[in-house]
């Protein structure tokens, strides 16, 4: 069943490497996040991407929100985070590549947890990219409950790009 606006966003553990500010260039330690703990009372604009360093999420979907951030954050979004099916270490290089910092929370959902939580996961087999990869989706929440969820039905970026999210903020 696929999670819809009015829900209550699922508990999950996703995985991520803090960025630095003293070592921008260095690679930490993974930590954990839960997102209850880390969403709660908060509005946060999550947006997911099938893989990162593939081209659509590297050239269509991840670059509107590194350009839109200043305008999500003073539309009031307190976190805004990506999330894919990659590996912590590959969400944080991605986001180094982008200059993320800490603007954007790079998130990792490698074992699906998530994805299938909302049944938002696609079977990437056929690619060659594993039988567990997140739908490419925007969601806002305020305070854990969902108030948008843009979730794409074909190809290219257009309900979960940047812009959309900033007409729904």
């Amino acid at each position: 069943m696929t999670i819809k606006v009015g829900d209550v966003f699922p508990e999950a553990v996703l995985t991520y490497i803090p960025y630095d500010a003293k070592n921008p260039d260095a690679c930490g330690l993974p930590q954990q996040l839960k997102t209850h703990e880390a969403f709660k009372g908060k509005k946060v604009v999550l947006f997911a991407v099938p893989g990162a360093f593939t081209p659509t999420c590297s050239e269509a979907h991840m670059p509107e929100y590194v350009e839109r951030i200043d305008e999500l954050k003073s539309k009031g979004a307190d976190i805004v985070a990506c999330v894919a099916s990659n590996d912590q270490f590959v969400m944080h290089a991605w986001g180094k590549s982008y200059n993320v910092k800490d603007n954007i929370l790079m998130l990792s959902d490698a074992n699906g947890e998530l994805g299938s939580a909302l049944g938002l996961v696609n079977d990437g087999t056929a690619r060659r990219m594993g039988p567990i990869r997140l739908a490419r989706f925007a969601v806002i929440l305020d305070d854990l409950k969902v108030v948008y969820l843009g979730v794409e039905s074909a190809p290219g970026v257009t309900v979960s790009g940047a812009s959309a999210v900033l007409a729904k903020l």
